[in-house]
């Protein structure tokens, strides 16, 4: 896999310059649930930075090359059996709506 420079914007070739680390929250806001859903989602630490020519934002994950699905929270959908990511809105398989 070929490494992403963050020092040249992707749209304009611009100089990128960092403006901080944050956790960017995961899963979703439901009606019934509010916000206990984001609770038991995760979060995931990202390196923002900004092009100084045309305002792109880029996020970079802090770690390195690891794929997070194995670290996202799984559920077994109750009509199928299915376990896939807890923020899917329904269930990749059967449909089942949450």
């Amino acid at each position: 896999m070929e490494e992403v420079s963050k020092s040249q914007c992707l749209r304009c070739s611009g100089a990128m310059q960092a403006i901080g680390v944050e956790k960017i929250q995961l899963g979703q806001t439901g009606l019934l649930l509010g916000m206990w859903r984001n609770v038991f989602a995760g979060s995931l630490e990202v390196d923002i930075h900004i092009c100084t020519e045309c305002g792109k934002i880029e996020f970079y994950s802090t770690h390195s090359n690891t794929y997070f699905d194995d670290e996202l929270p799984k559920r077994t959908c109750p009509q199928c059996g299915s376990v896939h990511d807890f923020d899917f809105p329904k269930c990749p398989s059967c449909k089942y709506e949450y």
